[in-house]
């Protein structure tokens, strides 16, 4: 027999086998040795109160022998042979899902990344942290994996109605990451670890017949009379020639945004939104969410989640990083974009979030001349403007979060973990003044829900300014093709379908099964 139950227990006993199960006993009338066993089910800290609480939910065993939890495993078939040929533009987590999907669906997969693999491009980001000098190509954005493989690996998503989270999460468990994100309430696997699982992917690809081909920058489409994609070329003059095309370049592929609008393909603004990324130490954080001194090492760094409006204008925390590093995430060398990430064990001294406030078309109007891509441009020049107040190198202008507030230049700056380095600067120059200003109400609203959270002891990081595509390339709701280009097929962040791992992976295989069933 078995039998759902949840238990709240301190970290202590919660990180006790014996004691779950003598919990696990009580909580179902029986006695501990007729308890084969448990598995969980689901892991959520509840820090409400002046004790944080492990919350358990378990699967019990009663009188029957205990089965593990049983792993999904998906057997790829071989398609190195297969008639029908689909390519994959961008291999970050759409395009890494989708030519999974592709493969199960007997279609083979040609993966064109435009950066590089996982290995070499870990170098390219040691040259721009300690250098300043960027490789438009490979960096944070571009190369295996997409933004994702350096951008902490969260994979929490809302997106629950995109497709199924619990075959994405087995697949990732099935090609490395640990068996704890299938259960864990908040799931990470951690930049450190993120490479090896996408190392795996791509093998898979290889193994099963697809293509995976690096350095192979898109800079053209071909399409027939009848407006129907055949094909694309690359920067070095190859031609690629397929039965269908998936998009899934990130949101910071602006050049196939440009593409896009050269050859007439319909693309429209999508609202996103910008900010800045603020550092506090973690002992800070932990000590406002734990009410306590010190955080109970068997508790994990202590996380937050803030939103505020001001004027009718959305103000929220973006990928909050626990034990987390800034990173530059820019991708032309005259513009300045920071990130947050993550190692999996969350052991950085800072904590990090993105504090960023909503875009709308409207906002953009000093754009206007750039029809559908003014946000793109809105957003650039920000970006270069910080760029400029920082000095160049990458190295990025900051306040003092009360200075910020005060509109006040900082004498000084605390440490902070942002390699390039940070100059004292008033980001009233480089942050358009409706940012600026909610950003500022923000704060102070932010301290009053968290205590401790509005000081100088934090920095605030010039510019977050990538949270999302500021570009939606518009797709049939029931084809899931472009309206007008027959056989291309939008997905992704950067199409404006997803927002993080989980939602992107989800839509690469939901793109992907449709393929499977148009041509």
């Amino acid at each position: 027999m078995k039998k759902t139950i949840q238990l709240k227990l301190l970290p202590s006993e919660a990180a006790s086998e014996d004691i779950i199960t003598r919990y696990a006993a009580q909580a179902t009338g029986e006695v501990q040795k007729n308890i084969s066993g448990f598995t969980i089910l689901k892991r959520s800290v509840d820090a409400r109160g002046k004790q944080a609480w492990i919350v358990l939910t378990l699967e019990v065993f009663i009188n029957e022998p205990y089965r593990a939890r049983k792993l999904l495993k998906i057997e790829f078939k071989d398609v190195s042979r297969a008639a029908r040929k689909v390519i994959i533009i961008g291999a970050g987590p759409a395009g890494l899902f989708a030519a999974l999907r592709l493969i199960e669906e007997g279609i083979m997969p040609i993966l064109l990344e435009r950066g590089k693999e996982v290995r070499a491009r870990r170098r390219d980001l040691a040259v721009l942290n300690k250098e300043g000098i960027l490789n438009p190509e490979s960096n944070y954005c571009f190369g295996e994996g997409g933004a994702g493989t350096y951008s902490d690996g969260k994979l929490f998503t809302r997106s629950n109605k995109r497709g199924d989270i619990n075959r994405i999460l087995n697949l990732m468990v099935q090609f490395g990451a640990e068996e704890n994100i299938l259960y864990d309430a908040h799931p990470h696997i951690g930049t450190n670890k993120l490479p090896q699982i996408i190392t795996s992917i791509r093998q898979q690809i290889v193994d099963a017949g697809g293509l995976f081909l690096f350095e192979k920058k898109v800079v053209d489409f071909f399409l027939d009379d009848d407006d129907r994609i055949k094909g694309v070329k690359t920067a070095d003059g190859n031609l690629f020639e397929s039965d269908a095309i998936i998009i899934a370049t990130g949101h910071s592929a602006r050049d196939i945004f440009q593409l896009l609008e050269q050859r007439k393909i319909e693309i429209c603004f999508k609202p996103f939104a910008l900010g800045v990324r603020i550092e506090h130490p973690q002992s800070l954080v932990d000590r406002i969410q734990y009410h306590c001194p010190v955080r109970d090492a068997l508790l994990p760094p202590a996380s937050y989640s803030l939103v505020e409006q001001f004027k009718e204008r959305a103000v929220f925390s973006f990928c909050m990083c626990p034990g987390g590093i800034i990173a530059p995430a820019a991708t032309s060398p005259v513009e300045l974009v920071v990130n947050g990430w993550s190692p999996s064990k969350r052991n950085n001294p800072f904590a990090n979030s993105g504090i960023v406030v909503g875009v709308e078309e409207k906002d953009a109007q000093g754009f206007k001349k750039y029809g559908p891509l003014a946000g793109m441009h809105f957003q650039r020049s920000v970006e270069e403007k910080s760029f400029e107040a920082g000095g160049g190198k990458f190295i990025a202008p900051a306040q003092r979060m009360v200075d910020f507030v005060n509109n006040k230049i900082s004498s000084s700056l605390p440490a902070c973990s942002y390699l390039p380095g940070i100059q004292s600067s008033s980001l009233k120059e480089p942050l358009p003044g409706f940012v600026s200003e909610a950003l500022r109400q923000a704060f102070k609203a932010f301290g009053k829900k968290m205590k401790e959270y509005y000081t100088n002891e934090a920095v605030i990081v010039a510019t977050e300014s990538r949270t999302s595509s500021p570009v939606r390339i518009p797709r049939d709701n029931l084809t899931l093709q472009h309206p007008r280009i027959k056989n291309l097929y939008p997905c992704g962040e950067g199409a404006g379908y997803a927002g993080g791992i989980v939602s992107a992976a989800m839509d690469g295989e939901k793109v992907a099964s449709m393929i499977g069933t148009m041509i």
